[in-house]
Protein backbone atom coordinates (compact mmCIF):
# COMPACT_ATOMS: atom_id res chain seq x y z
CA UNK A 1 0.00 0.00 0.00
CA UNK A 2 1.22 3.18 -1.14
CA UNK A 3 1.88 5.19 2.04
CA UNK A 4 2.84 9.26 3.20
CA UNK A 5 3.94 9.82 6.18
CA UNK A 6 4.24 13.18 7.05
CA UNK A 7 6.37 14.28 10.58
CA UNK A 8 5.72 17.34 11.78
CA UNK A 9 8.37 17.48 14.12
CA UNK A 10 8.65 21.31 13.55
CA UNK A 11 5.11 21.91 12.84
CA UNK A 12 3.54 22.53 9.32
CA UNK A 13 2.63 25.39 7.03
CA UNK A 14 1.43 25.44 3.72
CA UNK A 15 4.54 26.34 1.57
CA UNK A 16 6.78 23.86 4.20
CA UNK A 17 4.01 20.95 2.90
CA UNK A 18 4.60 22.17 -0.42
CA UNK A 19 8.17 21.98 -0.85
CA UNK A 20 8.26 18.36 1.19
CA UNK A 21 5.64 16.89 -1.32
CA UNK A 22 7.74 18.41 -4.08
CA UNK A 23 10.95 16.97 -3.31
CA UNK A 24 8.88 13.54 -3.73
CA UNK A 25 9.07 13.99 -7.18
CA UNK A 26 11.25 13.93 -9.50
CA UNK A 27 9.98 16.62 -12.38
CA UNK A 28 10.41 19.28 -9.70
CA UNK A 29 10.82 22.25 -12.23
CA UNK A 30 7.43 21.13 -14.43
CA UNK A 31 5.84 21.20 -10.98
CA UNK A 32 7.11 24.75 -10.46
CA UNK A 33 6.20 25.63 -13.83
CA UNK A 34 2.81 24.03 -13.51
CA UNK A 35 1.99 26.01 -10.55
CA UNK A 36 2.58 29.47 -12.15
CA UNK A 37 0.67 28.93 -14.66
CA UNK A 38 -2.57 27.95 -12.42
CA UNK A 39 -3.77 31.01 -13.00
CA UNK A 40 -3.51 32.79 -9.23
CA UNK A 41 -3.69 36.37 -10.35
CA UNK A 42 -0.37 37.69 -9.90
CA UNK A 43 1.54 34.78 -8.48
CA UNK A 44 5.25 33.97 -8.84
CA UNK A 45 6.20 30.67 -7.02
CA UNK A 46 9.76 29.88 -6.57
CA UNK A 47 11.58 26.59 -4.66
CA UNK A 48 15.06 27.20 -3.81
CA UNK A 49 17.66 24.49 -2.12
CA UNK A 50 18.30 25.80 1.27
CA UNK A 51 20.16 23.92 4.32
CA UNK A 52 19.22 23.74 8.11
CA UNK A 53 21.13 22.11 10.66
CA UNK A 54 23.13 21.35 7.70
CA UNK A 55 20.12 18.81 6.23
CA UNK A 56 19.45 19.89 2.98
CA UNK A 57 16.22 20.70 1.53
CA UNK A 58 13.60 23.15 -0.41
CA UNK A 59 12.39 26.46 0.47
CA UNK A 60 9.04 27.66 -1.19
CA UNK A 61 8.99 31.43 -1.71
CA UNK A 62 5.45 32.74 -3.29
CA UNK A 63 5.17 36.32 -4.55
CA UNK A 64 2.24 38.28 -5.13
CA UNK A 65 2.42 40.92 -7.45
CA UNK A 66 6.31 41.22 -6.53
CA UNK A 67 5.56 41.22 -2.98
CA UNK A 68 6.21 38.19 -0.33
CA UNK A 69 4.36 37.04 2.68
CA UNK A 70 7.18 37.71 5.15
CA UNK A 71 7.24 36.49 8.30
CA UNK A 72 5.95 39.63 10.32
CA UNK A 73 2.60 39.02 8.49
CA UNK A 74 -0.52 37.57 10.71
CA UNK A 75 -2.46 34.88 9.21
CA UNK A 76 -5.42 34.97 11.07
CA UNK A 77 -8.65 36.39 9.60
CA UNK A 78 -11.87 38.37 10.67
CA UNK A 79 -13.88 41.64 9.03
CA UNK A 80 -11.03 43.79 9.88
CA UNK A 81 -7.67 42.01 9.89
CA UNK A 82 -5.55 40.63 7.19
CA UNK A 83 -5.29 36.79 6.41
CA UNK A 84 -1.32 36.11 6.11
CA UNK A 85 -0.16 32.81 5.06
CA UNK A 86 3.16 33.17 6.80
CA UNK A 87 5.36 30.51 8.37
CA UNK A 88 5.57 30.67 12.21
CA UNK A 89 5.28 34.78 12.91
CA UNK A 90 1.92 37.02 13.65
CA UNK A 91 3.59 40.49 13.82
CA UNK A 92 1.10 42.55 11.26
CA UNK A 93 2.63 45.00 8.75
CA UNK A 94 0.03 47.73 8.35
CA UNK A 95 1.46 49.28 5.45
CA UNK A 96 -0.52 46.46 3.71
CA UNK A 97 -3.66 47.48 4.77
CA UNK A 98 -4.37 49.21 1.87
CA UNK A 99 -4.73 45.89 -0.07
CA UNK A 100 -8.42 44.46 -1.21
CA UNK A 101 -9.89 42.18 1.33
CA UNK A 102 -11.81 38.94 -0.55
CA UNK A 103 -14.44 36.67 1.01
CA UNK A 104 -15.17 33.24 0.66
CA UNK A 105 -17.40 34.08 -2.37
CA UNK A 106 -14.43 36.26 -3.88
CA UNK A 107 -11.79 32.40 -3.65
CA UNK A 108 -14.70 30.03 -5.13
CA UNK A 109 -14.63 32.13 -8.00
CA UNK A 110 -10.55 32.25 -8.02
CA UNK A 111 -10.23 28.90 -7.54
CA UNK A 112 -12.58 27.84 -10.18
CA UNK A 113 -10.82 29.30 -13.09
CA UNK A 114 -7.84 27.39 -11.95
CA UNK A 115 -5.96 25.21 -14.76
CA UNK A 116 -6.48 21.90 -12.01
CA UNK A 117 -8.62 18.82 -11.93
CA UNK A 118 -12.62 19.46 -10.34
CA UNK A 119 -11.20 17.14 -7.37
CA UNK A 120 -8.13 19.75 -7.02
CA UNK A 121 -10.91 22.58 -6.80
CA UNK A 122 -13.04 20.57 -4.26
CA UNK A 123 -10.08 20.29 -1.95
CA UNK A 124 -8.89 23.72 -2.17
CA UNK A 125 -12.02 25.04 -1.36
CA UNK A 126 -12.41 22.68 1.80
CA UNK A 127 -9.27 23.09 2.93
CA UNK A 128 -10.35 26.84 2.71
CA UNK A 129 -13.83 25.84 4.44
CA UNK A 130 -11.56 24.76 7.46
CA UNK A 131 -9.81 27.89 8.05
CA UNK A 132 -12.91 30.28 7.61
CA UNK A 133 -15.03 27.60 9.81
CA UNK A 134 -12.11 27.94 12.58
CA UNK A 135 -12.09 31.93 12.10
CA UNK A 136 -15.82 32.14 12.50
CA UNK A 137 -15.47 30.39 15.28
CA UNK A 138 -12.94 32.25 16.93
CA UNK A 139 -14.36 35.62 16.60
CA UNK A 140 -17.85 34.78 16.99
CA UNK A 141 -18.93 35.97 13.28
CA UNK A 142 -20.96 34.35 10.23
CA UNK A 143 -18.28 32.48 7.72
CA UNK A 144 -19.92 34.24 5.49
CA UNK A 145 -18.34 37.83 7.01
CA UNK A 146 -14.84 36.23 7.38
CA UNK A 147 -12.79 38.07 4.95
CA UNK A 148 -9.06 37.34 3.89
CA UNK A 149 -6.29 40.36 2.62
CA UNK A 150 -5.15 40.40 -0.93
CA UNK A 151 -1.53 38.80 -0.61
CA UNK A 152 -2.28 36.37 1.87
CA UNK A 153 -5.56 35.11 0.00
CA UNK A 154 -3.32 34.95 -3.04
CA UNK A 155 0.16 33.38 -1.10
CA UNK A 156 -2.75 30.75 0.64
CA UNK A 157 -4.29 29.74 -2.92
CA UNK A 158 -1.62 29.20 -4.41
CA UNK A 159 -0.27 27.10 -1.22
CA UNK A 160 -3.16 24.84 -0.68
CA UNK A 161 -3.85 24.42 -4.43
CA UNK A 162 0.29 23.26 -4.49
CA UNK A 163 -0.06 20.63 -1.61
CA UNK A 164 -3.84 19.54 -3.47
CA UNK A 165 -1.85 19.17 -6.97
CA UNK A 166 0.67 17.58 -5.38
CA UNK A 167 -1.23 15.14 -3.39
CA UNK A 168 -3.26 14.39 -6.44
CA UNK A 169 -0.10 13.49 -8.36
CA UNK A 170 1.45 11.47 -5.46
CA UNK A 171 -2.50 9.80 -5.22
CA UNK A 172 -1.13 7.62 -1.83
CA UNK A 173 -3.63 5.48 -0.63
CA UNK A 174 -3.19 6.34 3.08
CA UNK A 175 -1.69 9.52 4.46
CA UNK A 176 -0.04 9.43 8.18
CA UNK A 177 0.69 12.21 10.06
CA UNK A 178 2.45 12.37 13.47
CA UNK A 179 1.82 14.17 16.60
CA UNK A 180 1.83 17.79 15.77
CA UNK A 181 4.40 20.20 17.48
CA UNK A 182 2.81 23.60 17.59
CA UNK A 183 5.47 25.78 19.40
CA UNK A 184 4.78 27.79 22.89
CA UNK A 185 4.49 30.75 24.47
CA UNK A 186 2.82 33.48 22.77
CA UNK A 187 3.05 35.29 19.58
CA UNK A 188 2.17 39.49 18.83
CA UNK A 189 0.13 40.27 16.17
CA UNK A 190 -2.13 43.29 15.02
CA UNK A 191 -5.09 43.19 17.32
CA UNK A 192 -2.93 42.11 20.31
CA UNK A 193 -1.13 38.65 22.43
CA UNK A 194 -2.22 35.83 21.29
CA UNK A 195 -1.22 32.04 22.74
CA UNK A 196 0.47 29.60 21.18
CA UNK A 197 -1.18 27.68 19.24
CA UNK A 198 -3.07 30.66 17.92
CA UNK A 199 -6.71 29.81 18.57
CA UNK A 200 -7.72 29.57 14.77
CA UNK A 201 -4.92 26.88 14.60
CA UNK A 202 -5.95 25.18 17.84
CA UNK A 203 -9.89 24.76 16.92
CA UNK A 204 -8.75 22.98 13.96
CA UNK A 205 -6.14 20.50 15.47
CA UNK A 206 -9.01 19.79 17.97
CA UNK A 207 -8.81 15.87 17.97
CA UNK A 208 -5.23 15.44 16.76
CA UNK A 209 -2.66 14.76 19.02
CA UNK A 210 -0.63 18.13 19.38
CA UNK A 211 2.16 19.10 21.94
CA UNK A 212 4.32 22.66 22.49
CA UNK A 213 7.91 20.73 23.31
CA UNK A 214 10.55 23.62 24.41
CA UNK A 215 10.83 26.22 21.25
CA UNK A 216 9.08 29.44 21.57
CA UNK A 217 7.32 30.55 18.68
CA UNK A 218 4.40 29.56 16.83
CA UNK A 219 5.23 26.30 14.44
CA UNK A 220 2.15 25.51 12.66
CA UNK A 221 -0.30 27.68 10.76
CA UNK A 222 -3.42 27.76 10.45
CA UNK A 223 -3.44 26.82 6.85
CA UNK A 224 -0.65 23.93 7.92
CA UNK A 225 -3.23 22.50 10.34
CA UNK A 226 -6.34 22.75 8.07
CA UNK A 227 -4.42 20.68 5.61
CA UNK A 228 -3.18 18.08 7.52
CA UNK A 229 -6.66 17.37 9.77
CA UNK A 230 -7.98 17.25 5.51
CA UNK A 231 -5.83 14.97 4.08
CA UNK A 232 -4.99 12.58 7.08
CA UNK A 233 -6.26 9.79 7.67
CA UNK A 234 -5.00 8.99 10.82
CA UNK A 235 -2.22 10.22 13.30
CA UNK A 236 0.50 8.57 15.03
CA UNK A 237 3.77 7.09 14.69
CA UNK A 238 5.16 6.15 11.97
CA UNK A 239 4.03 3.01 10.61
CA UNK A 240 6.53 -0.29 9.18
CA UNK A 241 7.58 0.91 5.67
CA UNK A 242 9.85 0.58 3.22
CA UNK A 243 10.36 4.14 2.33
CA UNK A 244 11.34 5.01 -1.73
CA UNK A 245 11.43 8.36 -1.52
CA UNK A 246 12.17 11.59 1.23
CA UNK A 247 11.39 15.22 0.98
CA UNK A 248 12.46 18.18 3.31
CA UNK A 249 10.44 21.07 2.70
CA UNK A 250 11.90 24.07 4.66
CA UNK A 251 10.76 27.44 6.65
CA UNK A 252 12.04 30.37 7.12
CA UNK A 253 12.94 30.83 10.69
CA UNK A 254 15.89 29.13 12.17
CA UNK A 255 15.63 27.32 15.28
CA UNK A 256 17.99 24.98 17.45
CA UNK A 257 16.01 22.04 15.67
CA UNK A 258 16.20 21.63 11.62
CA UNK A 259 12.84 23.98 10.92
CA UNK A 260 11.37 21.18 8.15
CA UNK A 261 8.14 18.82 7.49
CA UNK A 262 9.52 15.40 6.25
CA UNK A 263 7.19 13.57 4.02
CA UNK A 264 8.02 10.00 3.48
CA UNK A 265 6.54 7.98 1.02
CA UNK A 266 6.63 4.24 0.72
CA UNK A 267 4.92 1.39 0.65
CA UNK A 268 3.26 -0.68 3.88
CA UNK A 269 1.89 -4.13 3.87
CA UNK A 270 -1.28 -4.24 2.56
CA UNK A 271 -2.56 -5.35 6.16
CA UNK A 272 -5.90 -3.13 5.29
CA UNK A 273 -6.83 0.02 7.35
CA UNK A 274 -9.27 0.81 9.65
CA UNK A 275 -12.84 2.20 8.78
CA UNK A 276 -16.05 3.25 10.69
CA UNK A 277 -19.15 1.84 9.35
CA UNK A 278 -22.21 3.80 10.98
CA UNK A 279 -25.76 2.85 10.44
CA UNK A 280 -29.38 3.87 11.41
CA UNK A 281 -32.78 2.84 10.97
CA UNK A 282 -35.22 5.59 9.67
CA UNK A 283 -38.93 4.60 8.59
CA UNK A 284 -40.29 8.31 7.91
CA UNK A 285 -38.31 9.56 5.33
CA UNK A 286 -38.83 10.39 1.52
CA UNK A 287 -37.37 8.82 -1.07
CA UNK A 288 -36.10 12.13 -2.30
CA UNK A 289 -34.75 13.17 1.27
CA UNK A 290 -32.86 9.85 1.17
CA UNK A 291 -31.60 10.62 -1.85
CA UNK A 292 -30.39 14.34 -0.96
CA UNK A 293 -28.94 12.68 2.42
CA UNK A 294 -26.80 10.16 0.31
CA UNK A 295 -25.49 12.73 -2.02
CA UNK A 296 -24.50 15.35 1.26
CA UNK A 297 -22.71 12.84 2.65
CA UNK A 298 -20.45 11.31 -0.30
CA UNK A 299 -19.41 14.55 -0.92
CA UNK A 300 -18.34 15.56 2.96
CA UNK A 301 -15.95 12.66 1.87
CA UNK A 302 -17.58 9.35 3.26
CA UNK A 303 -16.26 6.24 0.96
CA UNK A 304 -19.66 4.39 0.84
CA UNK A 305 -23.14 5.51 1.57
CA UNK A 306 -25.75 2.62 0.58
CA UNK A 307 -29.37 1.67 2.00
CA UNK A 308 -30.95 -1.78 2.87
CA UNK A 309 -34.93 -2.10 2.68
CA UNK A 310 -36.22 -3.52 6.44
CA UNK A 311 -39.25 -4.22 7.84
CA UNK A 312 -39.64 -2.86 11.23
CA UNK A 313 -41.81 -2.20 14.27
CA UNK A 314 -45.67 -1.81 13.27
CA UNK A 315 -45.18 -3.49 10.10
CA UNK A 316 -43.59 -0.31 8.93
CA UNK A 317 -41.40 -0.99 5.86
CA UNK A 318 -38.09 0.99 6.62
CA UNK A 319 -34.46 1.28 5.30
CA UNK A 320 -30.74 0.76 6.86
CA UNK A 321 -28.91 3.55 6.16
CA UNK A 322 -25.30 2.63 6.10
CA UNK A 323 -22.60 5.47 5.95
CA UNK A 324 -18.66 4.22 5.81
CA UNK A 325 -15.75 6.83 6.16
CA UNK A 326 -12.90 6.94 7.87
CA UNK A 327 -11.99 7.51 11.92
CA UNK A 328 -10.60 10.92 11.20
CA UNK A 329 -14.28 12.17 9.61
CA UNK A 330 -16.40 9.73 12.20
CA UNK A 331 -17.56 12.88 13.99
CA UNK A 332 -18.10 15.11 11.54
CA UNK A 333 -20.39 12.32 9.63
CA UNK A 334 -22.23 11.43 12.85
CA UNK A 335 -23.45 15.49 12.45
CA UNK A 336 -24.20 15.28 9.39
CA UNK A 337 -26.61 11.83 9.56
CA UNK A 338 -28.32 13.64 12.82
CA UNK A 339 -28.39 16.80 10.61
CA UNK A 340 -29.77 15.30 7.22
CA UNK A 341 -31.87 12.10 8.38
CA UNK A 342 -34.88 11.73 10.79
CA UNK A 343 -32.72 9.03 13.20
CA UNK A 344 -32.22 9.60 16.70
CA UNK A 345 -29.86 6.81 17.42
CA UNK A 346 -26.66 5.99 15.42
CA UNK A 347 -24.76 2.44 15.71
CA UNK A 348 -20.96 2.41 15.02
CA UNK A 349 -18.90 -0.85 14.12
CA UNK A 350 -15.05 -0.47 13.13
CA UNK A 351 -14.18 -2.49 10.33
CA UNK A 352 -10.68 -3.35 8.21
CA UNK A 353 -10.90 -2.91 5.08
CA UNK A 354 -8.80 -4.31 2.26
CA UNK A 355 -8.20 -2.75 -1.19
CA UNK A 356 -6.42 -3.14 -4.43
CA UNK A 357 -3.91 -0.49 -5.24
CA UNK A 358 -5.85 1.92 -7.38
CA UNK A 359 -4.28 4.36 -10.54
CA UNK A 360 -5.58 5.83 -12.94
CA UNK A 361 -4.39 5.96 -17.10
CA UNK A 362 -4.80 8.45 -19.53
CA UNK A 363 -5.68 6.16 -22.87
CA UNK A 364 -4.97 7.62 -26.19
CA UNK A 365 -8.12 6.11 -28.34
CA UNK A 366 -10.13 7.31 -31.65
CA UNK A 367 -12.08 9.24 -29.03
CA UNK A 368 -9.36 11.11 -28.16
CA UNK A 369 -7.83 10.72 -24.55
CA UNK A 370 -10.03 8.31 -21.92
CA UNK A 371 -9.09 7.62 -18.26
CA UNK A 372 -8.60 3.66 -16.95
CA UNK A 373 -8.85 2.82 -13.52
CA UNK A 374 -5.99 -0.13 -13.09
CA UNK A 375 -6.78 -1.79 -9.83
CA UNK A 376 -4.22 -4.88 -8.52
CA UNK A 377 -3.05 -6.50 -5.47
CA UNK A 378 -3.56 -9.48 -3.60
CA UNK A 379 -2.17 -11.43 -7.42
CA UNK A 380 -5.18 -10.00 -8.92
CA UNK A 381 -5.42 -6.93 -11.48
CA UNK A 382 -8.42 -5.22 -13.12
CA UNK A 383 -8.66 -2.59 -15.40
CA UNK A 384 -11.97 -0.55 -16.23
CA UNK A 385 -12.74 2.47 -18.76
CA UNK A 386 -13.98 5.28 -16.85
CA UNK A 387 -18.01 5.71 -17.34
CA UNK A 388 -18.37 9.03 -17.05
CA UNK A 389 -15.65 9.33 -20.11
CA UNK A 390 -17.58 6.46 -21.80
CA UNK A 391 -21.30 8.30 -21.30
CA UNK A 392 -19.45 11.29 -22.84
CA UNK A 393 -18.27 10.17 -26.01
CA UNK A 394 -21.72 8.22 -26.28
CA UNK A 395 -23.51 11.69 -26.29
CA UNK A 396 -21.32 13.04 -29.00
CA UNK A 397 -21.60 10.18 -31.14
CA UNK A 398 -25.23 9.85 -30.44
CA UNK A 399 -24.10 6.24 -29.64
CA UNK A 400 -24.23 3.33 -26.84
CA UNK A 401 -21.99 3.09 -24.38
CA UNK A 402 -21.50 -0.52 -24.88
CA UNK A 403 -20.82 0.63 -28.94
CA UNK A 404 -17.97 2.99 -27.46
CA UNK A 405 -16.43 -0.09 -25.70
CA UNK A 406 -16.76 -2.30 -28.01
CA UNK A 407 -15.11 -0.19 -30.36
CA UNK A 408 -11.76 0.32 -27.96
Amino acid sequence: MKTLYLDCGMGAAGDMLTAALLELLPEREEIIEELNNLGIPGVKVKAEAVSKCGIGGTHISVRVHGEEESEDMHEHTHEHSHEHTDEHHHDHDHGHQHHHHSGLHEIEHIVEKLSVSEQVKKDILAVFGLIAEAESHVHGMPVTEIHFHEVGTMDAVADIAAVCMLMERLAPDQVIVSPVHVGSGQVKCAHGILPVPAPATAYILQDVPIYAGEIRGELCTPTGAALLKYYADRFGAMPVMRTTAIGYGMGQKDFTAANCVRALLGETESAGDTVAELCCNVDDMTAEAIGFATETFLAAGALEVYTTSVGMKKSRPGIVLNVMCRESMKDEMVRLIFRHTTTIGIRENISRRYTLDRSIENVQTQYGEIRKKVCNGYGVTREKYEYEDLARIARQRGISVGEVLASL
